[in-house]
C-alpha cells in the first residue's frame, strides 16, 4: 500500500474547520499521482510522449470522520484492478496524529480511472510499459 502524507490547510476547510468534502477528493487525486510518480510515470510526459491522459470515470466516496484545520494526514493508494484502458483504486484518508486519534480512517473512495487519448479524449489502451510495471494489491 502507498501512503502519501497531507496536511490541511486552512484553504481546504468550511467556515467551522472541517475538511470540506470535495477536497478528499483532491488528497486523493494527489496520492495517486504521487503513486504514479513513485513508478517513475509523470503525467505530463505521459501526455506528450504517450498521447494519454487519465480521468475519473467514477468514484464512490464514503465520509466517516471529519478532518480539521492543521490535521496531519495520510492518503493511501491500493490498485485494485487494472485492464486494458481502465485502473480501480481504493483509498483511504487516515489521520495518523493524535487528534483525530491515530489511525482512524475518515474517508474511503472506489475510484475507476479510464485512459484516455489525450486529443481526442477517447478510451484508448494504457500503454504497455506502464501497465506492466504498476503492480495491483489483491
Amino acid at each position: 500500500m502507498f501512503l502519501w502524507p497531507v496536511r490541511v490547510y486552512y484553504e481546504d476547510t468550511d467556515s467551522g474547520g472541517v475538511v470540506y468534502y470535495a477536497n478528499y477528493m483532491k488528497f486523493m487525486e494527489r496520492a495517486r499521482t504521487e503513486w504514479l510518480r513513485g513508478y517513475g510515470f509523470e503525467q505530463d510526459d505521459l501526455a506528450k510522449r504517450e498521447g494519454i491522459i487519465f480521468a475519473v470515470r467514477s468514484i464512490d466516496v464514503e465520509y466517516l470522520r471529519p478532518a480539521r484545520f492543521n490535521d496531519l494526514l495520510q492518503v493511501s493508494v491500493q490498485l485494485k484492478e487494472k485492464g486494458a484502458a481502465t485502473m480501480k483504486f481504493f483509498q483511504q484518508v487516515i489521520s495518523p496524529g493524535t487528534n483525530p486519534p491515530p489511525g482512524d480512517v475518515l474517508c474511503t473512495g472506489a475510484v475507476r480511472l479510464a485512459c484516455l487519448d489525450a486529443t481526442t479524449l477517447r478510451p484508448r489502451r494504457i500503454p504497455e510499459p506502464l501497465l506492466t510495471e504498476i503492480v495491483c494489491d489483491r
